[in-house]
């Protein structure tokens, strides 16, 4: 039988090897990238070792050459040659390679170099076997021209090098021996800063993980250092709340919705089975009226909240065309008797970028609010002006004109001002199934007023007791004419 689930997911097929974690991966690549780094730094020590070492073995010699051969111009030539040290080997050999001077060690019969390979123009270095000198290890030659153009001469003076390779070999065994333990150390203290630097993140991943295991709010833990962790948590918690705060309002939407809905279905449910019972003695034309009433205020609910679905998926933008403000409060108030609803025209025509059916929306549900709630006054006026106290106009917008719906109705108290706006909030006086909505026409409006880039406030009517609706809308620049 095959086991299933995360732990058979995490183990992985058989016979594949098994993933590495973020911290193992972080220290192979460590590690290898280490040792190339180390392996490369021991070939270049090695190579300027064994390149300083044999400059300066070339140094002295080319120094104790040129000695000897200011000896020979001046015909001053001893015998032996005097030379510091038992590793050098000196000769003066003229142009039949014939030896002329040797230092007490060197051969006075067989010269160091074969005279074919010698440069009688120039300076030399040269390898020769070590048997030919007398040295031990590999020899380092030299050769300085001397004497006269009558009388040719080349000094020739030999160097061991035995105590550079052996230089070069202790140096080289040390690197062997240091190499693998370096590594090893810096492995060890690689591991104990990666795993120190990644539990913080480990702390973020038990954090979701208890917070995907039980129910409600919670918050991941932050570190003590300001570092990208501590900023990755912040944005985290962030996310958190607002997700938290999402949940919150889908939940009580939800709630409210099938609150909303329940109320017109159980009406036609009790209306239809009234009616059931009671068929000889029903009055099906009060029937047939309450039950339309209930189906009309079930369809408007449901369009609004069809409408606040949409609102709430697609982006918010900029209106698509210019609209006259003029015009269409005149266009909504006509659907309302007058009185209560008249107009104020504005002294011009009043421009504003937005979509006229949601600009339309927008008016009729205020004058809807407005009208069921007025004693028997509701205007609508129009002007260009400044933002009123505790308005919030949209980014990068210059210009607003200002749209007022006014009526003389029992108001708002301040403190429910901002909440009415919220979805299905209505105030006790309009709780009433023939007088108040379901609540989401304000929530609406909100909605379509941010789409468009404005504002929406509410104040006290002025000179009078009542409500004052003002709406700001981004104006159209007079240099921009309407097409």
């Amino acid at each position: 039988m095959t086991a299933d689930g995360p732990a058979a997911t995490r183990r992985g097929k058989p016979g594949r090897m098994p993933v590495l974690g973020l911290r193992g991966r972080l220290m192979a690549i460590g590690v290898v990238g280490l040792t190339i780094g180390l392996a490369l730094g021991g070939v270049v020590l090695l190579g300027a070792l064994g390149f300083v070492l044999q400059r300066t073995v070339d140094t002295e010699a080319f120094r104790t050459a040129d000695a000897v051969a200011l000896l020979a111009a001046e015909d001053a030539l001893p015998d032996p040659l005097p030379v510091a040290g038992g590793q050098v080997r000196v000769q003066v050999v003229d142009g039949q390679g014939r030896i002329r001077a040797a230092s007490i060690d060197a051969d006075r019969l067989v010269p160091m170099v074969r005279p074919e390979r010698l440069n009688r123009d120039g300076r030399q270095r040269l390898e020769v076997p070590a048997e030919r000198v007398g040295l031990v290890g590999p020899v380092r030659v030299v050769a300085v021209p001397a004497g006269t153009a009558a009388d040719p001469l080349t000094v020739l003076v030999a160097r061991s090098m035995a105590d550079v390779r052996h230089s070069t070999h202790v140096v080289r065994t040390i690197l062997l021996v240091a190499f693998p333990l370096l590594v090893a150390v810096l492995a060890g203290v690689a591991w104990r800063v990666v795993g120190a630097t990644l539990r913080p993140v480990e702390a973020l991943r038990r954090g979701a993980e208890e917070i995907t295991g039980r129910a409600g709010a919670g918050r991941l833990p932050v570190p003590a250092s300001a570092d990208e962790i501590h900023r990755l948590a912040v944005t985290l918690n962030g996310m958190l709340g607002r997700l938290e705060s999402a949940r919150v309002r889908q939940r009580a939407f939800v709630s409210d919705a099938a609150h909303e809905l329940r109320s017109p279905l159980t009406n036609i449910r009790t209306e239809l089975e009234v009616a059931q019972r009671l068929a000889d003695r029903t009055d099906w034309t009060a029937v047939t009226a309450n039950l339309l009433a209930d189906t009309d205020r079930l369809s408007r609910l449901v369009d609004d909240l069809l409408l606040l679905a949409r609102l709430d998926e697609t982006p918010p933008a900029r209106g698509t065309g210019p609209v006259e403000l003029g015009a269409l409060l005149t266009e909504v108030a006509a659907r309302y008797p007058s009185p209560p609803v008249r107009v104020t025209p504005p002294a011009g025509p009043l421009w504003t970028i937005g979509t006229v059916e949601e600009l339309r929306r927008v008016l009729a549900n205020l004058v809807d609010n407005a009208v069921r709630h007025a004693h028997g006054s509701v205007v609508l006026a129009a002007s260009t002006g400044a933002p009123t106290v505790g308005s919030r106009v949209g980014p990068g917008v210059g210009a607003y004109h200002l749209v007022t719906v006014t009526d003389d109705g029992p108001g708002v108290a301040v403190a429910d001002r901002e909440r009415v706006f919220d979805r299905f909030t209505r105030l006790d006086d309009g709780r009433a199934r023939d007088d108040g909505g379901a609540g989401l026409g304000l929530a609406i409006v909100r909605e379509l007023v941010r789409r468009a880039g404005g504002s929406i406030t509410l104040t006290d009517a002025p000179e009078q007791r009542g409500l004052r609706v003002c709406l700001l809308l981004p104006a159209l620049p007079a240099e921009d004419p309407p097409r």
